[in-house]
């Protein structure tokens, strides 16, 4: 059997990006903008890096969660390479394109909970579930009210990148003890 560990590995890394990220964000709220063009174009290649990778693992599966997890890794790929290339544009973007990328990684997740019962158990299912469902619902009230998510992107954020690291790194221990056993 192929050892397939290199999706845990990227799950693990991930998780411990978004933990930093959402740890630095509490930290420099008052800076978190200018950087956060950057830090969340590095974080949503990764991101789309790692939904792609699940993508191959759910190729042969048929039905919503294999193209929303591709069309998922895309989107995160295009707006991490737009934030690095152009910060300026990502700053001003970033009210806007956040909250569709949030809303598309939690529709990612939320239609892949089948695999990660499989791969990560219970723990992994109700807890991907229920931040999936939060993410959704934050991503929706950010889209539709541009003030708020200008006012408060970086505490939402900060608190959601930290439970979803969590639940990332939860999640890469998982598959990484499963393909170990």
């Amino acid at each position: 059997m192929k050892n397939k560990s290199g999706h845990g590995w990227l799950e693990l890394i991930l998780g411990l990006g978004l933990i930093v990220l959402g740890i630095w964000m509490i930290a420099k709220p008052d800076s978190a903008l200018g950087v956060l063009a950057y830090l969340y174009g590095f974080g949503a290649l990764v991101s789309g890096i790692s939904d792609i990778a699940l993508y191959v693992r759910l190729e042969r599966r048929v039905g919503f969660a294999p193209g929303m997890t591709l069309v998922s890794g895309i989107l995160s790929l295009l707006v991490g390479i737009a934030f690095l290339a152009f910060p300026q544009a990502g700053q001003l973007s970033l009210t806007l394109l956040f909250p569709v990328w949030f809303i598309a990684h939690c529709v990612s997740r939320l239609g892949s909970l089948d695999i990660l019962r499989l791969w990560g158990g219970s723990t992994a299912y109700y807890l991907t579930l229920i931040l999936g469902v939060l993410g959704f619902i934050l991503g929706i009230v950010m889209l539709f009210n541009p003030l708020l998510s200008i006012l408060s992107i970086s505490a939402f954020a900060a608190v959601y990148l930290i439970a979803t690291g969590a639940a990332s790194v939860y999640l890469g221990i998982c598959w990484l003890r499963k393909q170990n056993a």
